[in-house]
């Protein structure tokens, strides 16, 4: 590496000189030398102009290298201006720019101070994307300790293929013991996720940024429902401290925000990427194996992940800072009557709207003239939106066949009257209404393509 170290007088002793090379390599020893991906010598230059993020009641920093002169006066004091970087203008800015324009810029700002963090799924992209800027990158990842055995075979794939070091991060002994001594070892079953996430992933991702200034994540907008429909190129984590500590000391870059899943999986295809074996068996979102399944057609992906809970609760932690407070009350969006501002889905004159009154008496009756198939859904949900076309071919094929379908929006303040009298789990929910008996009975099954939900009906008529 080459470093390019301009001077502004010459000293003509020798012995001052020698002292002051000395002290030039001391200092230039504190840096750790990293140089570009596939260039013989890079050029550094170094100049007073800083970047940082926003700080609280920022004041000016005092220079303390200034030694004030042999003479009778004092040396004025010399100030260095501390320059804040709007991130959210900055954002706006990138909006419109690929991924590989926007890891460019993250890395090109905070060179060893950021790194890339890595799941061992298709966020893989990120490291391809970095790889090809051509300037050096940091990739760091969880172990959680109940990782796939395919996940690990990845990434020594991926380390070998990128000639990289993963800085892999683990939980603490004493914590995981304790958490399994006292509720077992699949205790998220029963009481939700998030204490074992917070345990083996929250608290090791907390220890890991703590050393740096600024890190890349390959969340997008269309992975989650609730969650991440809202993700900025780059901000200012919300959550998490960096290496300076306090609010605010953190950037979070997230490159793939605005790409779909299609688009990453076409990259990772064209540039010959390896990819987790998983993928292969229907795992689209990955994380522990205990919590990881793969999807059934038309499933969103994340359903594959906690599929035991509500929807818009399908965050480890790690990504806290995307779910509002409303949304911990499973009331993300909603207006001030309830409802949320989506438009409705499901729209067809196939597919009978109910109301609350409708579905109460369609529950009531005993003796019905026709059998019913009916959906309990919130039209701000992912997994419903993704059943949508499957559940409207639904209606069209039981057209005239003496079986109504209808759909009934269980969420805002219908969703506590659901969970009492319709089985309401989380959404989509489906029921048959047979004709002679007024007990519902819910679909068990998590495929919802046209021909098994049609099966599910059949096998009730």
């Amino acid at each position: 590496m080459v470093f390019s170290v301009s001077s502004s007088s010459v000293v003509h002793s020798s012995t001052l000189s020698s002292s002051l090379e000395h002290t030039k390599a001391a200092q230039f020893g504190a840096f750790q030398a990293l140089d570009r991906l596939h260039s013989p010598s890079t050029t550094v230059s170094f100049s007073r102009r800083r970047c940082s993020v926003k700080p609280l009641n920022a004041e000016p920093k005092r220079n303390d290298s200034v030694v004030p002169s042999a003479a009778t006066f004092s040396a004025p004091e010399v100030t260095e201006k501390l320059e804040v970087e709007d991130y959210g203008k900055l954002a706006k800015g990138l909006e419109n720019a690929s991924p590989l324009e926007i890891m460019d810029k993250a890395l090109e700002k905070f060179g060893n101070d950021i790194a890339i963090a890595f799941s061992g799924a298709e966020d893989v992209a990120l490291i391809e994307y970095a790889h090809l800027t051509g300037r050096p990158y940091r990739v760091f990842s969880l172990d959680t300790g109940r990782l796939n055995p395919e996940t690990y075979k990845f990434f020594d794939e991926v380390e070998k293929h990128y000639g990289i070091r993963i800085e892999y991060m683990f939980p603490d002994s004493g914590e995981v013991q304790d958490l399994v001594r006292t509720k077992g070892l699949f205790s998220f079953y029963e009481d939700g996720h998030q204490e074992c996430c917070r345990v083996r992933k929250v608290r090791p991702l907390r220890r890991a940024l703590k050393g740096l200034r600024a890190w890349i994540t390959g969340q997008r907008k269309d992975q989650s429902p609730g969650t991440r429909s809202e993700v900025p190129v780059v901000q200012v984590d919300p959550v998490f401290e960096g290496l300076d500590g306090g609010a605010g000391s953190l950037v979070k870059w997230n490159p793939v925000a605005n790409a779909k899943g299609n688009d990453v999986w076409n990259f990772l295809r064209t540039m010959d990427v390896p990819v987790n074996s998983l993928h292969a068996k229907g795992y689209i979102s990955i994380g522990c194996e205990p919590c990881t399944r793969a999807v059934l057609p038309g499933q969103h992906e994340r359903e594959g992940r906690w599929w035991w809970e509500d929807a818009k609760a399908k965050e480890c932690g790690l990504h806290k800072g995307n779910i509002k407070e409303e949304n911990l009350n499973g009331n993300a969006g909603v207006h001030a009557n309830g409802t949320a501002p989506n438009a409705d889905i499901f729209n067809t004159k196939n597919v009978v709207n109910l109301s609350r009154p409708g579905i109460e008496n369609l529950l009531k009756l005993e003796n019905r003239s026709e059998a019913w198939v009916v959906v309990l859904y919130a039209p701000w949900c992912q997994f419903c939106q993704g059943m949508e076309e499957s559940y409207v071919d639904l209606a069209e094929k039981l057209a005239g066949s003496g079986v109504k379908v209808g759909k009934f929006r269980a969420d805002g303040e219908e969703k506590a009257f659901a969970q009492r009298e319709l089985q309401l789990g989380s959404f989509p929910t489906l029921l048959f209404f047979p004709k002679h008996s007024s007990r519902p009975i819910k679909y068990p099954s998590e495929r919802r393509d046209v021909e098994s939900l049609l099966a599910f009906v059949s096998a009730l008529q």
